[in-house]
């Protein structure tokens, strides 16, 4: 269960299902990869086809999952959960 944000504009679609912060040609994918990042239990759970999981450097531990070009879903995994849900610019 997802339990913080770091991107206004993920929040807002997660919980309203639209944001003016997201651009169109993301939302969908973005709601696809949130809406499995608040199923995981653990991290590897996103390891699935196209969403090209993996490990970044650095600490804190974090994780990205690829949305679309060079826009990556990224997060941290506490407690049991995600948190610091962000979407950025991963190169």
């Amino acid at each position: 269960m997802i339990t913080s944000f770091k991107h206004r504009g993920l929040k807002e679609l997660f919980n309203k299902g639209r944001s003016a912060r997201i651009s169109p040609a993301l939302k969908a994918r973005c709601l696809t990869r949130l809406d499995a990042l608040d199923a995981a239990t653990r991290p590897q759970d996103m390891n699935v086809p196209g969403f090209d999981f993996h490990p970044l450097k650095g600490k804190p531990k974090r994780y990205s999952v690829h949305v679309s070009g060079n826009r990556c879903l990224t997060f941290e995994w506490r407690d049991g959960g995600p948190v610091r849900v962000n979407l950025e610019d991963c190169h």
